[in-house]
């Protein structure tokens, strides 16, 4: 269960008042491979949004109207990632473990998915090199999709470079922000769907795409962050050892935990109904122009938490099987194949990304 421990507030330079802080221990099912999970967000680290710095994650947020800055680790001792909250959002500390599990991944069984991903000889060696692979999440499902826009036919490191421009073009800059590479709010999709993108470094129907799907989001047609309501892995216990100052969303965590889990803890969500709710997602998303089946997988695995996703038409997930079997070349011939990798087809991509990453000591893939 998650815990909340109140921090000793800050003193930060030159103020008067002392910043509030919480610490949120969020308890994983070992083993956890915290440093490929940094270095996979590392590589795709938003510029002046995100960073990986002396073994955290870092981030800047904006969270129930209000403001603070997390920075995550892996405890040193125990089975959990530690969380460090800093400034008035520290006071929705319980609220923040939902989206924060879901980045981390702390839910999944790494045990349940190695017994069924090792059962193929392809991807058995993948699992014993690292048995505690994880599929990283997201902060924002819209962050996710303009990166899986952008990120269409160019390198990871291509990607990230115009991310960060977007973020310098369309973003907002927090004013005395202590930490630069954290500094900026990342663009609001109303703001992305009415900006200025010329000279941004991507092609014309590529733009047209991001900011056509912008402006979905913005005027409500289109959904696209799942509803942590509706989504089983993503609902921890919450059991705060020093409660902080109630609010409506810090009480709304344990009952709703409560609500779904069974007496042996088991989520009881009707597992037809949540396909159908991202079958439908998926549906909505693939229905914009200039969004292809890619973008709609890898949104899928990263910020809808679908375990079974799997974005078939990636470049380096086809190279690697057509390099293990060079009779399967198109995404249809290995099908079958992968088919036999599910429920956890997810996890089988971060295995053979994972294993091209070992190998280039660079984050490729995904």
């Amino acid at each position: 269960m998650s815990a909340v421990l109140p921090n000793e507030p800050k003193q930060p330079r030159n103020a008067a008042v002392p910043e509030p802080g919480a610490t949120l221990e969020l308890p994983f099912r070992a083993p956890y491979d915290w440093p490929r999970m940094l270095r996979f967000l590392a590589g795709r680290a938003t510029p002046g949004v995100e960073a990986v710095e002396d073994g955290a994650w870092l981030r800047a947020i904006d969270f129930n109207g209000a403001s603070g800055t997390l920075a995550v680790r892996r405890h040193a001792r125990k089975r959990c990632l530690v969380v460090e909250i800093d400034g008035a959002v520290s006071a929705h500390a319980a609220a923040l473990a939902v989206p924060l599990a879901r980045i981390f991944d702390v839910h999944a069984d790494p045990v349940a998915i190695g017994e069924g991903l090792a059962a193929d000889p392809w991807l058995a060696p993948l699992v014993a090199a690292a048995p505690g692979l994880r599929v990283p999440g997201a902060w924002s499902g819209f962050e996710l999709v303009v990166r899986a826009i952008v990120g269409q036919q160019v390198s990871v490191k291509a990607a990230t470079t115009i991310v960060g421009r977007l973020v310098e073009r369309v973003g907002k800059r927090i004013d005395g922000h202590p930490h630069a590479r954290t500094a900026w709010r990342f663009p609001t999709p109303a703001a992305l769907a009415a900006a200025d993108l010329a000279g941004i470094g991507m092609p014309g129907k590529r733009v047209a795409a991001l900011q056509g799907f912008a402006a979905a989001v913005a005027s409500g047609e289109l959904a696209i962050e799942r509803n942590p309501e509706r989504s089983p892995e993503s609902i921890p216990e919450i059991t705060p050892r020093r409660p902080l100052e109630p609010t409506p969303a810090h009480d709304a965590a344990p009952r709703a935990a409560a609500r779904r889990r069974s007496p042996r803890g088991e989520c009881s969500i009707d597992a037809a109904a949540e396909r159908a709710t991202l079958d439908a997602m998926r549906a909505g998303l693939l229905a914009l122009p200039g969004i292809g089946p890619w973008t709609v997988e890898y949104v899928a695995m990263r910020a809808w938490r679908d375990s079974d996703a799997w974005p078939a038409t990636d470049l380096v997930l086809m190279q690697t099987i057509a390099a293990r079997d060079p009779a399967l070349v198109r995404a249809t011939q290995q099908r079958a194949r992968t088919d036999a990798w599910r429920p956890w087809r997810a996890y089988a991509a971060m295995h053979l990304w994972n294993e091209i990453a070992d190998r280039a000591g660079a984050a490729r893939g995904g």
